[in-house]
């Protein structure tokens, strides 16, 4: 049996409406996951006056080994516009009354074995992969968006919670305005030339008694910005990382903003 993707869709309110428009949401869900084992754009294509859309695939899209944490938010308009990589080497549930003994390289400085024992090395890993799945998600998106002008919203989800992609309306209609660039696979759109901000802590105790072992934090925005939806401040930036992520992960990401920044640059590819 394939699996399923699950699509929510808002209706516009328009004088005249088809009668997809008037059903409760409950017996739509039921209609679109009997149409499951057709692709998103297939199934949206009975619909009209769509505004909010929220797909979400059945999976992650980057494979990772038992206990690692790996979660990515990317904004995109016709390119990518913002993109937070939230990693942790392992996951742990902290005893109750446990006392976490304070590492002697955690000086607020990255450690020498990080750089030695393949720490960074992973880091990159986790960022290509997570842009590979965010441009992926972003050229299958393309015949929804052009098929459906009254799109004010779409997000784009997975069912282990992994990766979220979002456009809202501004960048919704970017992406109708301008040509967008493939990948010489061609099957996900081209990542630009980045500047990347690392941060980092060897361990990280979180609400809920979770603690986070080798915690990174990913800031991504691309090197020529303002070519594409305009100059985004700080302020912005920030408040996008910060709201990035829900619960323990949203408090991890807050922790980590405080971290010295280690600056990165990457290639477009």
């Amino acid at each position: 049996m394939l699996p399923k993707a699950r699509i929510h869709a808002d209706p516009a309110l328009e004088l005249e409406l088809d009668l997809f428009d008037c059903l409760p949401d409950s017996l739509v869900l039921l209609i679109l996951n009997k149409l499951a084992h057709h692709s998103p754009a297939q199934v949206l294509r009975s619909f009209t006056h769509v505004r909010n859309l929220h797909i979400e695939l059945p999976s992650g899209d980057v494979g990772t080994e038992d206990g690692v944490l790996l979660k990515w938010r990317a904004e995109y308009g016709s390119t990518l516009q913002n993109c937070v990589i939230l990693g942790g080497t392992r996951v742990d549930r902290k005893p109750v009354g446990a006392e976490h003994e304070p590492s002697s390289e955690d000086n607020g400085s990255m450690p020498e074995s990080f750089y030695t024992n393949g720490g960074l090395k992973l880091r990159v890993v986790w960022t290509i992969s997570s842009l590979i799945a965010a441009s992926t998600r972003h050229y299958l998106l393309r015949s929804i968006i052009k098929e459906h002008a009254t799109l004010v919203s779409l997000v784009l989800t997975d069912a282990d919670g992994q990766g979220t992609l979002t456009m809202g309306a501004e960048q919704l209609k970017e992406f109708r305005e301008n040509q967008l660039s493939a990948s010489a696979c061609s099957n996900r759109t081209q990542v630009p030339a980045c500047n990347m901000k690392l941060k980092y802590a060897p361990y990280l105790e979180l609400p809920g008694g979770i603690a986070l072992q080798g915690a990174t934090l990913v800031a991504i925005k691309p090197s020529t910005e303002g070519s594409n939806g305009g100059h985004v401040s700080r302020k912005e930036t920030d408040a996008f990382i910060s709201g990035a992520f829900d619960g323990p992960f949203k408090f991890a990401a807050k922790a980590l903003m405080k971290r010295r920044t280690y600056l990165l640059e990457m290639n477009g590819f």
